[in-house]
């Protein structure tokens, strides 16, 4: 055999009804690993989800118990920790994955505590572990690093010993093979780990899902104007992902495209930040031209109609390790306005298939997000021609099917210099 049957993914959470990019993937890439005879599997923790046993698409989830080795954490703070890189530690994952038969190799999605218990099952196992690093791990800004360690900022952390009992500290020095989404974490990591597999393979997008929706009945579901034009941005509402910014910007594009309207579609990981934006849209007068909606699950076909409701998608994001959303904008044929930040300078190629923003400038700034907004707007030609490009590039480079062909490669590359 020269290569891994038995795959198993451990991500921190695995939810339905919250979905990420991480989800996208490890599902994406669990369907196409079956067609090709190998044999997926998925074990992660309840966070957001206490259903023990399931499964998504044919492919079956297990999920266990867990808590945060924190006193003092209030129901609140565990929320937004099982939203967002809460350092949790399962018992009962670390004893399922001990016992787990057949089992060839782990995917590991996550880092610290339960990244940690991989690396000890898997060292006493005698199989190897390759991780994806999803959501930034080097390459991510201090200000936003500092907002995941909030909810835990007046708690009193125990859980140190737990870390080191697996060797939290490890996790990526004994990986077979780290990959990663975001090229700006590959350079970081090559860097930092010179002798290490380092891999960089891109997210992917399913183009036939995404090529056909029903804009207009979305647009009358929820009361949005058809000869509105509608910029729309899709994912968490959250400080990284910057909204706010769309809402600043929204008078100075109104006085220019009277007709623009704003559809922010995405779940709610910090609800302080969604009540920011709702408060600044009553301030400024615009609330009739924003429509929020709290995200639908990825097999919706909500979110493909919300794709296709739009005349153009918005990304102003503060830090993005990769941008899966834009190929989805792509294999929508949509024009795309995106933040010139992480793994998106690396994806967009400027004025090609896409328009930068420099996130943070002022609204009637040359490279600001009302401005590119605006350009939009007024051209159609423009429109057409970023999302012409934008769809064939989608086409040629990021299709599952290429992606998970290279992961596969990945895998019998680990197994062989592991087992072997």
């Amino acid at each position: 055999m020269d290569r891994p049957v038995h795959i198993t993914h451990v991500p921190r959470r695995f939810v339905i009804h919250e979905w990420g990019g991480t989800e996208t993937f490890v599902s994406e890439v669990s369907i196409r690993l079956k067609q090709r005879g190998l044999v997926p599997s998925i074990h992660t923790t309840k966070a957001l989800d206490p259903t023990k046993d399931g499964s998504y698409r044919g492919i079956p989830i297990r999920r266990y118990s867990y808590s945060y080795p924190y006193l003092g954490l209030t129901e609140s703070d565990r929320q937004q920790l099982d939203r967002k890189a809460g350092n949790l530690f399962s018992w009962s994952l670390l004893l399922a994955l001990l016992r787990l038969k057949p089992v060839d190799l782990f995917h590991l999605h996550t880092g610290k505590r339960l990244g940690g218990i991989v690396r000890f099952c898997a060292l006493r196992k005698r199989i190897p572990y390759v991780v994806s690093l999803h959501g930034g791990y080097l390459a991510v800004p201090t200000a936003e690093r500092e907002t995941w360690t909030d909810p835990t900022r007046h708690a009193v952390e125990w859980g140190k010993m737990l870390g080191m009992l697996v060797g939290s500290r490890r996790v990526l020095d004994d990986a077979s093979a780290i990959i990663c989404v975001g090229k700006d974490e590959y350079d970081a990591i090559r860097t930092r780990y010179p002798d290490k597999k380092v891999v960089h393979l891109p997210n992917g997008v399913d183009l036939e899902r995404f090529g056909q929706g029903q804009g207009d009945s979305f647009r009358g579901l929820y009361g949005i104007p058809l000869d509105r034009f509608l910029y729309v941005t899709v994912g968490r509402i959250d400080v990284q992902k910057n909204q706010l910014a769309v809402i600043e910007h929204l008078p100075t594009l109104l006085e220019k495209v009277p007709q623009a309207h704003v559809l922010l579609v995405g779940p709610v990981t910090n609800s302080g930040y969604r009540d920011k934006i709702v408060a600044l849209a009553e301030k400024l007068g615009v609330s009739d031209r924003v429509t929020m909606l709290h995200g639908f699950a990825y097999d919706d076909t909500a979110l493909v109609d919300a794709y296709h409701a739009a005349d153009c998608f918005v990304l102003p994001s503060l830090h993005e390790p990769f941008g899966m959303v834009v190929l989805e904008a792509w294999a929508s044929r949509l024009p795309v306005v995106a933040a010139k930040v992480g793994g998106l300078q690396a994806l967009i190629d400027d004025h090609v298939d896409g328009l930068f923003i420099e996130p943070g400038v002022s609204a009637d700034d040359p490279g600001g997000l009302a401005t590119a907004m605006v350009a939009l707007a007024q051209d159609s030609s423009l429109c057409a021609r970023l999302a012409n490009a934008g769809y064939r590039k989608a086409q040629q480079r990021y299709s599952w099917d290429h992606i998970t062909d290279e992961l596969i490669d990945i895998y019998r590359g680990a197994y062989a210099h592991t087992v072997h």
